[in-house]
């Protein structure tokens, strides 16, 4: 996953009610899902070796009387852009199909900088485009304005660097007196680590104007890097000689890291495998930290208990 796949995952993936501002303006009042019982994830169409931005499911039984939202992200102009969701969406079609939970009723999501980037051709998917496609545009230009707040928080991945320091100012001012408030130093977190996802911590505290200490006990910087502080400056600040104190702190944040790794994966893994046993918790806490990130990048793949086993199975052999 690429860091801007990684924070659309994050935003959606606990919180689908969080996509229904950024829709509401562009469908009829009937025609907006509730959004309750829906599930998100970024599955993988393995006979054609495509994976989905994200794919916002209602519950099996209610597939033939809600409707999927396909999500893509795209920031970068691309002249093949427009061809890829038009396909991508025609594979999902059949892999539901296949897996005896077909779609009746879907939408394509597209958030982007602007639907007039170099995208490619409209013509020859004209009809799907007019039919299919919601964009969610981020360019201040683009921007209606009643945007939501998450779409403006958004915005910041566009935003100069020099005025993200009052940009997140002002989105935290916005915030205040709204569902979004409490959440909203976690958002602004994860759209900076996105961006900015080569800078040291300080940079980026720097650019959007807010201290280290919030910035790093953020959820999002724990769970989507599983980066961990706590355990180190603990074991960092044992009693003992100078360079006691040094293998201590440097012990502890890998301790630190592999805590934390191996709680957020376990996390992602009940979500998408079901409960797991006491043997298989066992075993997930005690990998590596090594182990752990290709564990959580590898269950983006999973269906089920099965992959997790086929997974340790192989692992262990």
């Amino acid at each position: 996953m690429v860091a801007s796949d990684k924070l659309f995952f994050w935003l959606f993936q606990e919180r689908c009610e969080r996509l229904l501002p950024l829709i509401a303006s562009q469908l009829p009042e009937q025609q907006l899902p509730s959004m309750e019982g829906y599930s998100f994830s970024a599955p993988a169409i393995k006979e054609r070796e495509v994976r989905l931005d994200g794919l916002f499911l209602p519950p099996a039984d209610q597939l033939q009387s809600r409707p999927a939202l396909i999500l893509e992200a795209q920031m970068a102009a691309d002249p093949e852009f427009l061809l890829r969701p038009y396909t991508e969406s025609g594979l999902l079609l059949r892999h539901q199909y296949r897996q005896g939970q077909p779609l009746r009723h879907w939408q394509v999501l597209v958030i982007c900088p602007s639907r007039d980037l170099a995208f490619g051709d409209p013509l020859p998917v004209q009809e799907f485009l007019e039919r299919r496609v919601l964009w969610i545009e981020l360019a201040p230009d683009r921007m209606p304005p009643a945007a939501p707040l998450l779409q403006r928080a958004l915005g910041l991945l566009l935003l100069p660097e020099q005025q993200l320091p009052a940009g997140t100012a002002a989105i935290r001012s916005q915030a205040a007196g709204t569902p979004l408030a409490a959440e909203i130093g976690d958002v602004i977190a994860a759209i900076l680590l996105a961006r900015f996802n080569g800078r040291t911590i300080p940079e980026i505290c720097a650019m959007a104007g807010i201290t280290i200490d919030d910035f790093t006990s953020s959820v999002a910087y724990r769970e989507i890097y599983g980066l961990g502080r706590r355990e180190g400056r603990q074991e960092g600040r044992q009693e003992g000689r100078q360079e006691g104190r040094q293998e201590g702190r440097q012990e502890g944040r890998r301790e630190g890291r592999q805590v934390e790794a191996a709680t957020m994966t376990l996390r992602q893994l009940q979500r998408r495998c079901g409960p797991l046993s006491a043997d298989q918790q066992g075993h997930i806490q005690a990998l590596p930290i090594e182990e752990l990130e290709a564990l959580a990048e590898a269950l983006l793949d999973f269906e089920g208990a099965a992959d997790l086993n086929a997974w340790l199975a192989h692992r262990q052999g």
